[in-house]
């Protein structure tokens, strides 16, 4: 799994929330064992999309990717998504993946 960190031009505004993000959710919670790195990104995936929280969303989805999940598994798991967390919501979450994956073949 790629290393994860919270944006370190954060830390001079939010040290505390650059720490326990770095320290508890990258060093610990993705790090645990029950789950792959890959299986905890599609639920993160899933979550962000759900929740409409583009911003995180974009930054996943390329975790995802380097994870191991596919541009077809992520579309798959977004309209899956569409019936439960919402159509805009996975309108949503498939362009930005569309913008990505062509970023990625570029």
């Amino acid at each position: 799994m790629p290393e994860q960190s919270a944006p370190e031009e954060l830390r001079a505004i939010a040290p505390k929330l650059v720490e326990v993000t770095n320290d508890v959710l990258f060093g610990d919670v993705w790090k645990r064992p029950s789950l792959s790195p890959r299986d905890r990104s599609l639920v993160t995936v899933s979550a962000l999309t759900a929740l409409y929280r583009g911003e995180q969303l974009d930054h996943h989805l390329g975790v995802a990717l380097d994870n191991g999940l596919t541009v077809e598994e992520l579309s798959e798991a977004i309209t899956h998504l569409a019936f439960y967390a919402g159509w805009p919501n996975a309108m949503t979450a498939i362009n930005r993946l569309k913008k990505i994956a062509d970023e990625r073949r570029a």
